[in-house]
């Protein structure tokens, strides 16, 4: 990659990095334990305070959070008088999806066409690596210049705020100069790139009801009020003919103004099927990081396989609603429930009820860190100059780490480039760009402490 000493180093490391992978990879750290066993989250948390305590991090504390999940903590002390440099990634992962979709197990990391596959591989235990590896790679040139502050969530993904909660009830513990959340991603592979604002996020769960309990479609249908097409006609209100959100009270006409985003370029990184178009009207990137966009994460109903013919008594979704910064979450709440009570047919009974929720963010890329970060990048880069791109994901603690400390500059890097799929079925991380990143995060921190890179 380059002659640079830090470059070097962290290339050495790579194998242990595939390693140390595979071992976090390989548990099913779902945040869910309805469907996955604490043991599995438990044990990730541990393998990650061995690695910290390993690495000579003093204070290595697994924290139980408000919302039942663990939290991994340690300090690193740099020389004295050095900046406090606060490190950020998550070890919860999403769900495998469907399993039969994956073309390796979803919890074996496995090297397939230069990429390295698994459940959480980039988002975000991947950042947890990349944080060992700049931090290796800095102990092996002259040591770490700053103090580190390493926090790894164990529930970011549900979005139960477990972590936020823990950290207003103990505002001392996070404190630092620079916060590097390790959980966006390049634009692109191979182009740096810095996230400077997430959409907020609201999740509701829906349940409507009808009838006291199925009837015989045969005898009641055509009359009796169906619980699952009321719940249809419900979700298709949130949506214009485009496909663009509409929820009543809530605008959605905001423009971008970064780096744009090719409706091909878009087509191809979502796998978007032959003649199918997109939804909604503006720019790519005016949808997926300005605006506000509903998704119907799920719904209860009969599936197809097994199905009697029956008029539907109760029927029940989850909905999503991405905010865009400026649009309170909490508000945004609001006027969907509302939306949702006053596009309820046939007088059916509905009730709603929030299930997770987290506000936007807007970063500060005038701020003298991220010229810091341009720095570390373009060595890391080298030929590239660093971008700035938004982020239609939520990280709740953004903003909540913002609040308690207004003094302190955010940065959002990471392993979430478009290939990388975070989310679906084979998800996958380069292993060139876990490389990079950790260089540039080993530089930016040497450049945090007034060092050259």
């Amino acid at each position: 990659m380059s002659s640079n000493p830090v470059a070097v180093t962290v290339a050495s490391l790579m194998p242990r990095a595939k390693e140390e992978l595979t071992e976090l990879v390989a548990f099913k750290s779902v945040a869910d334990f309805d469907q996955f066993p604490r043991e599995e989250s438990e044990g990730a948390a541990r393998w990650i305070a061995a690695a910290l305590t390993a690495e000579g991090f003093q204070d290595v504390t697994l924290l139980d959070t408000p919302d039942g999940t663990q939290s991994v903590y340690g300090y690193l002390p740099g020389p004295e008088g050095a900046k406090t440099v606060l490190l950020y990634a998550h070890y919860d992962v999403q769900p495998p999806l469907d399993e039969a979709g994956w073309t390796t197990p979803p919890f074996e990391l496995t090297e397939r066409d230069g990429r390295w596959y698994g459940r959480g591989a980039a988002d975000c235990k991947g950042g947890v690596i990349m944080h060992l590896l700049a931090l290796r790679a800095l102990k092996a040139n002259g040591g770490v210049p700053v103090n580190v502050k390493i926090i790894v969530e164990g529930s970011e993904e549900q979005g139960t705020g477990g972590l936020e909660r823990y950290a207003e009830e103990h505002p001392d513990l996070l404190t630092a100069d620079t916060v590097v959340i390790g959980d966006a991603g390049n634009f692109r592979a191979g182009l740096p790139t810095v996230t400077t604002t997430l959409r907020g996020m609201t999740m509701v769960r829906v349940r409507v009801d009808t009838l006291e309990g199925n009837l015989h479609s045969g005898q009641f249908g055509g009359a009796a009020p169906d619980a699952l097409a009321a719940l249809v006609r419900v979700l298709d209100s949130l949506r214009a003919e485009d496909g663009s959100t509409t929820v009543d009270g809530l605008t959605g006409d905001s423009a971008w103004q970064g780096i744009q985003y090719e409706d091909e370029q878009f087509r191809k990184d979502a796998k978007v099927l032959d003649g199918v178009e997109l939804i909604g009207s503006g720019t790519v990137a005016d949808r997926i990081w300005a605006r506000p966009a509903v998704t119907v994460l799920g719904i209860d109903c009969p599936p197809v396989v097994g199905a009697t013919p029956s008029v539907q008594a109760s029927a029940r979704a989850l909905i999503s609603l991405r905010v865009p910064p400026g649009v309170d979450a909490a508000r945004a709440t609001e006027l969907l429930r509302a939306h949702i009570e006053s596009h309820t047919p046939w007088g059916a009974r509905v009730t709603t009820e929030q299930v997770g929720q987290g506000q936007a963010f807007r970063a500060d890329p005038a701020s003298p860190a991220y010229q810091a970060m341009a720095d570390a990048m373009a060595a890391a880069y080298p030929g590239q100059e660093m971008q700035y791109a938004g982020q239609g994901g939520s990280i709740p603690l953004c903003n909540t780490l913002a609040a308690l400390y207004p003094k302190a500059e955010i940065l959002l890097i990471g392993l979430s480039e478009p290939e990388a799929q975070i989310h679906a079925v084979n998800e996958s991380v380069s292993p060139d760009e876990l490389e990079r990143l950790s260089v540039a995060e080993a530089l930016f921190l040497r450049n945090c402490a007034g060092g050259a890179a």
